[in-house]
Parts: C-alpha cells; structure tokens; sequence
C-alpha cells in the first residue's frame, strides 16, 4: 500500500517537470521534425504534402560537382570543433585560479556579470574594439607599432575569439564546481613521489575531473555549433555556418522544411555524440571494474 502511495506522490512531483519538457522541448522539436518532411510552399509556409525533397536538398550536388550543404556542416563543425577546444583550454586555468582563491565567489561574480548584457550588445561590443577606427587599431598605431589599421574584422579568427568570449562562462562554471570538490592533498603526495607540477596535473587531478571537462564541452559545443548571431556579425561571405543558413531560410525564402531538416541534422549529430560518447564512458565503467576484479582475484 505505502509502495502505490510513494507512486503516486512520486509522479505528482515529477508531473510539473514532465509537463515543462513536453511544452517547451517534445513539442516543438516533434513540429520541426514533422515540418521537416512537407513541402515547401511558393509564397512561404508549408504545403500538407508529404515527401524528402528537404533532406534530399542536403545531399544535392551542384553542376560543379560541389556539396555546399555539406561543405557548410564541415566548416561549422571545424568551427565547433575548434572553438570548444579554445574555451576549454582557457577556461581550464581560470577554473582552477578562482576554485584555490579565497575570492571565489566574487570572482564568479566577475564570469556572471556579462549575462546581465545583451547577448547581440556583447557581440557588437567586439566590433568597437576590433573595428578599423576600433579601440586595437588606435591603440596599436598611438604606439607607433602599426602605421595603419590592420583588419581584424570578417575573418574566421574573430568568430573564433567570440565563440570562446561567449560561451566562456558555460566552461568556467562546471569546471570551477568539479575543481572545487577536487582533494587538492593528491597533488602534493603526487609532488613528493617526484612528479612535477605539470605532471601531477595532467595525471592526477585531470582524471578526476573528467565529469566537468565533458560537462564543460557539452555545454560550449552545442551552442556553438547552432550559432548564427556570432558568424553573422564577425564573419566574412565565406564564414558561413549551419545557424546562417537555417536563419536565412526562415527569413529569406520562408523554407520552412529545408530549414526543419538541417534542424533536424543538427539534433541527429548531437545526440549521436552523446549516446556514442556514453557508450564509450559505460565501456571504460566496464573495463575498469573488470580489471579491478582481476586485481582482488
């Protein structure tokens, strides 16, 4: 009687949540999966005829023989790809700096603040600083180190600095938590073992962090690889990612099913990674508990 009783109170509570995720993530991701399969209609919108012209469209190659849907997913996870990598490498020594001060919690404070902002008034701001008459510019030639504006601007070095600008915070924040519940006591035996500094580093307290390193990629490599807003503003005609191009769909020609389906590539990719991604930590589970059963034997 008390198990049905714990039921019923167990699906009271988790009944708000499940609601929540069906409004706002099952339903819209089953409309753009079903948008993604009808047709599209001359004046915009959406005819109710069923087909694979949006996905076949992917896959089409042009009179030149290239691919350009799938030459923008390779620049776009190239640009992904590349980004995380940088996020993580900064976001890394931050990580650790503000988990061993004293003033943690204001320097979080300090990696917070700049979601008080705009998301389009941060980009921008780059702009001020990066421009030809930008903030470097000036600087680099009051010093005499350049005798005219270098440009900064519309190259895939500026996407990329942005990319790691904006999603620094989602790094910094689930690496510092990881980092901060990490017994620091390991690397000081591992020190007087006679490792160096680096190296205790890299063998003890990376292991032990790996939940956040991964956590940390996750939640830098999904946004990025969605953006529009960033290679939009900072890039030239040839940076040109996934996130333009659904953009320019649904703004430009209203293609409601061509955008759907690259919509639908991107969740396909992402959540392909992540159940490949968990296969491989349940395999290393596996091996390890086997290899510690043949150690006890």
């Amino acid at each position: 009687m008390s198990g049905n009783t714990d039921s019923r109170v167990g699906t009271t509570y988790s009944l708000p949540l499940t609601l929540w995720i069906s409004l706002f993530f099952v339903v819209p991701m089953a409309i753009v999966f079903l948008y993604s399969f009808l047709t599209r209609d001359v004046g915009g919108g959406v005819r109710w005829e069923f087909n694979l012209d949006a996905y076949a469209a992917i896959f089409k190659q042009t009179s030149s023989g290239q691919f350009i849907y799938l030459d923008i997913l390779w620049y776009t996870l190239w640009m992904a790809v590349a980004a995380t990598v940088l996020t993580i490498l900064v976001a890394l020594p931050c990580a650790y700096y503000i988990a061993r001060t004293k003033n943690n919690t204001l320097l979080l404070f300090l990696v917070i603040i700049p979601f008080w902002v705009n998301f389009m008034i941060r980009i921008y701001a780059w702009v001020a600083i990066l421009g030809q008459s930008g903030i470097l510019n000036e600087g680099l030639m009051a010093l005499g180190l350049i005798k005219e504006p270098v440009q900064f601007l519309f190259n895939d070095y500026a996407v990329l600095l942005v990319l790691v600008y904006t999603n620094l915070p989602f790094a910094i924040l689930p690496l510092f938590t990881t980092i901060e519940k990490f017994d620091f006591g390991l690397l000081e035996a591992a020190r007087d073992l006679g490792a160096t500094h680096m190296g205790s580093l890299r063998k003890v307290m990376l292991p032990n962090i790996q939940g956040g390193i991964i956590t940390a990629v996750l939640f830098t490599f999904i946004p990025i690889f969605g953006t529009f807003a960033v290679p939009d503003v900072m890039g030239d005609s040839n940076t040109y990612m996934l996130g333009q191009l659904i953009t320019s769909k649904l703004k430009m020609t209203g293609d409601y099913p061509g955008a759907s389906s690259l919509s639908v590539l991107i969740l396909i990719l992402t959540a392909g990674g992540l159940i490949l991604y968990t296969a491989f930590q349940r395999k290393q589970e596996k091996d390890k508990m086997v290899t510690i059963a043949e150690d006890a034997l």
